[in-house]
């Protein structure tokens, strides 16, 4: 699972900034397995800091980042996988 091709929204495209995109796929990743097909991202500003809640349902998990930033967003994401591809949306967009 999230071992294939990668896609994203184009509101992803124009709201979250590369460099985040490229760490939301890195905590995806990076989290231990078994993985959940849904992986939530909640962003949000923490001062001059960016904050990720990171999140899924089965099995149970939960990891906070923190990660300097010129400029947090508020946000709420998705990355979905169907066994097939992944895909990064905003939850707006579900």
């Amino acid at each position: 699972m999230f071992d294939n091709s990668r896609y994203l929204t184009c509101g992803v495209d124009s709201t979250i900034p590369l460099e985040l995109q490229l760490f939301l796929w890195e905590c995806v990743e990076h989290m231990p397995a078994p993985k959940d097909y849904l992986q939530v991202f909640e962003l949000s500003p923490a001062g001059s800091m960016q904050s990720i809640v990171h999140s899924s349902e089965e099995p149970e998990y939960r990891k906070v980042y923190l990660i300097p930033s010129d400029a947090p967003i508020t946000e709420k994401l998705y990355i979905i996988d169907d066994g097939d591809h992944s895909t990064m949306l905003l939850a707006s967009e579900y």
